[in-house]
């Protein structure tokens, strides 16, 4: 065989082979999600919050074709699940909620994460509705009834929130403020100590998410007011704090966030599956249970969300004078 045989047969070798080889990375490389995802829930079981992502995490389970593992690690104002991302790996199989805290904790006291780096803000799925409930024997029936008491008591009318720095929280911190009262609060991991709290008589009231609805309609405790920038469908009689001229609203909009630098394909994956969530009749169910409303952002109005609130929140801290010096 001549030279020029050889070498043509060698160029027609190589030209053949150079497909296989350009595929050989995208078959070695892992197709996502080939394993289960833990979606960290910084709440205890038990709470709405709970109960919300696990609806969400076994709808979007479906999409992927991987199952979406609950951990619930509750404490720290729900702080733990933002200190978790931290230090996981940016490959799509550690997730978490990320609540409002992260926007207002991190100017009170020092954090382990930076709100503005350490995350990729994935999708924006809904929002709490909050308010503030009493014992139904309480004498305390309503706002006015409550101003009237913490003016006569400075300090003694005690009030559960789910933690220090959270929307339920600060929410009732901003009221106060406004009404020229001092109360006394009490913080608490979740929203079922919380109740747990009220019902047995620990406390004078509570503040928290829909957590409460079921206690409310069952006639043990009473809501006197909410903190959206409307009244609820579900209780149409109750007014907001807003509205009673206190000039309070919290929504806190939440959704599914990782740990910073993840894959844009990986984010786009997780973030059409969660979408695809809002179209899944269990999962508004849950959220109707909860009195909780659709409240979408695509990752990239998320992120700018996120922006503007960590601004906002500082400004909020520095009012209320709570703001780490």
């Amino acid at each position: 065989m001549n030279q020029s045989r050889i070498s043509r047969r060698r160029i027609v070798q190589a030209a053949l082979a150079s497909p296989a080889l350009a595929a050989f990375p995208a078959l070695a490389q892992e197709k996502f999600p080939s394993r289960p995802i833990r979606l960290i829930c910084p709440w205890p079981a038990g709470g709405s919050t709970d109960a919300v992502l696990r609806s969400l995490g076994e709808s979007a389970g479906k999409t992927l074709g991987q199952q979406i593992v609950i951990e619930n690690k509750g404490g720290a104002g729900g702080m733990l699940g933002a200190a978790e991302l931290v230090g996981a790996k940016p490959d799509g199989y550690t997730l978490s909620q990320l609540p409002h805290g992260v926007f207002r904790i991190p100017h009170m006291q020092k954090t382990s994460f930076d709100t503005l780096k350490d995350f990729t803000w994935i999708v924006c799925l809904t929002g709490y509705t909050f308010g503030l409930v009493v014992p139904a024997d309480s004498p305390i029936k309503s706002v006015k009834d409550l101003v009237d008491y913490a003016k006569a008591n400075p300090g003694k009318f005690t009030y559960g929130s789910t933690g220090t720095g959270t929307s339920p929280h600060l929410a009732v911190e901003e009221f106060a403020q406004r009404a020229g009262i001092q109360l006394n609060h009490i913080p608490f991991k979740g929203n079922a100590e919380n109740m747990q709290a009220i019902l047995g008589g620990h406390i004078m009231a509570a503040s928290d998410a829909t957590g409460w609805a079921p206690h409310v309609e069952s006639g043990k405790l009473r809501l006197l007011a909410t903190y959206g920038s409307k009244r609820t469908k579900r209780w149409p009689t109750v007014p907001t704090l807003d509205e009673l001229g206190y000039k309070t609203v919290s929504d806190s909009p939440f959704g599914v966030c990782g740990p910073k630098g993840m894959d844009p394909a990986v984010v786009k994956t997780l973030h059409d599956a969660f979408r695809k969530t809002l179209e899944d009749p269990a999962v508004m169910a849950t959220f109707e249970k909860y009195d909780q409303t659709v409240v979408y952002m695509n990752t990239e109005t998320y992120t700018k969300w996120a922006r503007e609130t960590y601004a906002a929140e500082r400004a909020t801290m520095e009012r209320l004078g709570l703001v780490k010096t």
